[in-house]
């Protein structure tokens, strides 16, 4: 089924993105700052028992997976957590799923056939559509993202990605993007930061490949990186610049941006702070 504007998260403008849990004490800061939404990346297990503290703490914020790896997470065992995380906090919970990347699976054959069966056993266990997204990078899977699930979330992208997308998916679908900053006027270093998180994604096919259509060379995308491609897919300067580079997602015809903090941990809450009164959060 495709999808329509009933389906939409209600996410907010914008939106926290973090490598692992945070801690109920720093959802309640993101929440009190404004931002709507976190998203736990790094393939967070099936039984999402984190999650519960994190909404437990919190009022309205939502809490998304970005996202559950289909070859590690069983799609039975999600749905089921899916289904106790809804029934105690009913809308707060978004799930996001992924194929994740095939050279660092095994078991990594037809991805696209393999996800299409993984909604299929969510819409079994009735998972509905209106309540899962999907990590979308080329033009096959964002239009499954449009048809099966409530929109996409694009990882590692640039606002041209965005526009693209929604181009795509139309103005009915879900489109979240995930932008990383790093809160410094020092271009060196925050092209240093970016370079330590991205290298690990310079390997891998569909992040490459995505890159190419988006018109960046062989050179940009070699290790470790040019600096065109790491300024394009990594935000720094003043709160001011910052705000203003995420906010070209949102003009391209994004729904909502997922603001990754580079940097250490303690780094997360201040930097979400520095931006919250430019993004008129707060």
């Amino acid at each position: 089924m495709t999808g329509t504007v009933e389906l939409k998260p209600d996410c907010g403008p914008y939106g926290v993105w973090t490598l692992g849990p945070v801690t109920p004490e720093q959802a309640a800061a993101i929440e009190k700052l404004g931002y709507g939404t976190l998203w736990v990346g790094g393939s967070p297990p099936a039984e999402l028992d984190w999650v519960e503290p994190l909404l437990e703490a919190t009022n309205t914020l939502q809490v998304a997976t970005g996202i559950v790896n289909i070859w590690s997470d069983p799609a039975d065992e999600v749905a089921e957590s899916y289904h106790r995380i809804e029934k105690a906090y009913p809308g707060r919970f978004l799930l996001g799923i992924g194929v994740g990347h095939p050279e660092r699976t095994e078991e990594y054959v037809k991805p696209y056939d393999a996800l299409v069966a993984y909604l299929d056993a969510l819409d079994a266990r009735k998972v509905p559509t209106s309540r899962r997204v999907i990590a979308a990078l080329g033009p096959r899977v964002l239009e499954l993202a449009r048809d099966r699930s409530a929109g996409a979330h694009p990882y590692l992208t640039t606002p041209r990605h965005t526009a693209q997308a929604h181009q795509l998916v139309g103005n009915s679908v879900f489109l979240a993007p995930e932008h990383k900053v790093v809160l410094t006027t020092d271009a060196e270093r925050a092209r240093e930061l970016g370079r330590q998180t991205v290298d690990f994604y310079l390997g891998l096919s569909n992040y490459l490949n995505n890159w190419r259509r988006l018109g960046f060379t062989d050179d940009d995308i070699a290790k470790p990186g040019s600096d065109a491609l790491i300024d394009a897919v990594v935000a720094y300067g003043t709160p001011e610049a910052i705000a203003a580079r995420l906010r070209e997602h949102l003009d391209a015809g994004a729904d909502h941006v997922a603001i990754q903090v580079l940097g250490e941990r303690d780094e997360l809450v201040p930097t979400l702070t520095a931006l919250a009164g430019p993004l008129g959060l707060t």
